[in-house]
């Protein structure tokens, strides 16, 4: 593949994390009324919180999480101009009773959306979905569209045991396609039961990437994207293993039903990833693999240390050691996400000393 020219990209372009993660302060605790200790709960304090299922600590975590004021604040500190939040994966509950996990996820989303509507075009927003039933799902996606701003929802790799090529969800990637809602594939129970090993590094640095490149590859070889060509999915963590493994998968294809090699290519860059890699070299592969205007920032602030700084500075790295051109970094960095999400009126970056609680001018999705 070919590298760019190496020219250094001014320290502070626009940047566009469009991983991150937001768990909305004030849910209601439902494990008593459910009957079940898997479901999340929050609990907050001055300096930190946990998040509990049950009696059980599923993570300690750090006030940005929930709260919006640290959050502008280290987003300005790392430069970063907008963000897209999404829920913390735990709170996907497709385990769940769906109804119950249909009103557990209306109140998550709306409190996400009053705080995206409080950061003053800081932070852009997606929801989630009850997508164990298919048709709640539909309802909640609608309404995550067009009464609460959000613009659509984050979605696990596997639904209930369904791999996302399952036809009985073809109708909600239908009404996402209709809606023009941006889909976030999401890994699921940080890697755990995707490969022969359990605990780390097994799970976080080879079973999340797995389970991602699965989930790709059930896109890809499985008909959703042939069938919703329009669909726009983003997926995690570079999309895991997935651009390494492709030329292997597409081999595959070819030899147990002589599928179109050229077509399954032309799927491959439809889809949208992060740049969550930790490696410039690898920045090169995703660029040659999705084109160089479907790579995006992503962080996963604020639970992976150091990210929010580090994550666009990997960028600006690959730049300087010639494994993507200048002007391709400078699209990854923030220019990819604005035409990924549709968005226009920018508002001032954190260097211009504007941020949300200073009346910046908040995103909108084009209409045309």
């Amino acid at each position: 593949m070919e590298r760019g020219s190496g020219a250094l990209i001014p320290e502070h372009e626009l940047v566009v994390d469009v991983h991150a993660h937001l768990f909305p302060a004030g849910l209601t605790d439902v494990s008593g009324r459910a009957g079940d200790v898997r479901w999340p709960i929050l609990v907050t304090g001055a300096e930190a919180g946990r998040i509990m299922c049950g009696e059980t600590v599923f993570r300690r975590v750090r006030p940005p999480l929930w709260d919006l004021t640290s959050r502008l604040a280290e987003l300005d500190a790392a430069g970063v101009d907008v963000q897209v939040v999404s829920p913390v994966p735990v709170t996907l509950t497709y385990w769940a009773d769906p109804r119950q996990a249909a009103d557990f996820t209306s109140a998550m989303n709306d409190g996400l959306a009053r705080d995206v509507a409080a950061s003053g075009g800081r932070l852009v927003g997606l929801g989630a979905v009850p997508l164990q039933d298919v048709g709640l799902a539909i309802d909640e996606l609608t309404r995550v569209r067009t009464q609460l701003g959000l613009h659509g929802v984050e979605i696990g790799t596997v639904i209930a045991g369904r791999e996302l090529d399952d036809p009985e969800l073809r109708p909600f990637f239908e009404t996402a396609q209709s809606l023009g809602a941006v889909l976030f594939v999401h890994p699921m129970d940080g890697g755990t039961g995707t490969v022969r090993r359990e605990g780390q590094p097994y799970n976080f640095g080879l079973g999340m990437l797995t389970d991602t490149a699965i989930a790709a590859t059930a896109l890809v070889f499985g008909g959703v994207l042939d069938e919703f060509p329009d669909l726009r999915v983003v997926l995690a963590h570079g999309c895991g293993t997935f651009p390494w493994a492709y030329p292997r998968l597409r081999l595959g294809a070819s030899l147990t039903d002589n599928g179109d090699l050229a077509r399954f290519d032309e799927l491959v860059r439809k889809l949208w990833v992060d740049a969550l890699v930790f490696d410039p070299a690898h920045l090169g592969l995703l660029v040659h693999r999705f084109g160089g205007g479907h790579v995006m920032v992503g962080t996963d602030h604020p639970f992976v240390p150091g990210q929010l700084t580090a994550a666009p500075d990997l960028v600006r790295t690959a730049a300087a050691e010639r494994f993507v051109a200048d002007d391709v970094a400078r699209a990854i960095l923030g220019t990819n996400a604005v035409d990924f999400l549709a968005l226009t009126s920018a508002p001032a970056g954190p260097g211009d000393g504007h941020g949300a609680s200073t009346g910046s001018t908040p995103w909108r999705t084009r209409t045309s």
